[in-house]
Order: C-alpha cells, then structure tokens, then sequence
C-alpha cells in the first residue's frame, strides 16, 4: 500500500512496484484514509510519506497501522533529520528512503523489506 498526498509521486510509486511484480492494494493520500484501508486489504508493506495533507503526519500512521495491525512501513521522505527521524523510531520502519527516489532504488528497498518481514520469500 501507497500513503503518499503527492498523487504524481503515488503514481511512479505504483507504476514501478507494478512493473517489478508487485501489486499495490490501494494508494491513500491521508493518515486517516490509509488507517481506514489497512484492515480491508491486510497489506505485507506500506510506503509512508513523512509529511501528508491533514492534522496528522505518517508517522503517526505508520505506528497506529504497526500497533493495531502489525504492519511495517518504509518511510520515504525529503525529512530525515534526526528529530523526525527519532519520532519514527516508534513505528519500527523497515527502511528509509530520501527523496526523491529512484525507481529501482524504492524496488529493491521494497524486495528487501518484504525479504526480511517474511522471512526470505520475495512474496508480495
């Protein structure tokens, strides 16, 4: 799953996870929104933007979808200082990633990730 209020940088998101034989489930453009959709589509990873359109930021999202759902993110931000980096500690992301990013740099991120959360499948 994308959370991403950029819809230009969800759709190069999803059309380089899409090629790489990834499928993505949804694309949310809010932290309300992307909470909202993790139980309806159980969803093994999400890309989190830092900073989204609305009264909460993705790191937020990232730990109330890691707490209730168990479902890991990798951050992907122009923010990486270390004070914002320190409050997504929480969320246990799998990785972080500054932007902007290359395509094949967020596909093998994603191979990565998935690599590790499920324990050496490349499964999405």
């Amino acid at each position: 799953m994308i959370v991403e209020d950029d819809y230009l940088v969800a759709l190069q998101f999803e059309n380089a996870l899409t090629e790489a034989g990834y499928e993505v489930v949804d694309i949310a453009s809010t932290a309300e929104e992307a909470v909202q959709l993790v139980p309806d589509h159980r969803p093994e990873l999400v890309l989190m933007d830092v900073r989204l359109a609305g009264p909460r930021d993705g790191i937020q999202a990232a730990t109330e979808i890691l707490d209730r759902f168990g479902v890991r993110s990798i951050f992907i931000s122009a923010f990486s200082d270390p004070s914002t980096r320190a409050r997504a500690d929480r969320a246990n992301p799998v990785a972080w990633l500054a932007k902007p990013v290359a395509d094949q740099k967020l596909v093998t991120a994603v191979n990565t990730a998935l690599r590790d959360i499920t324990g050496g499948s490349d499964a999405s």
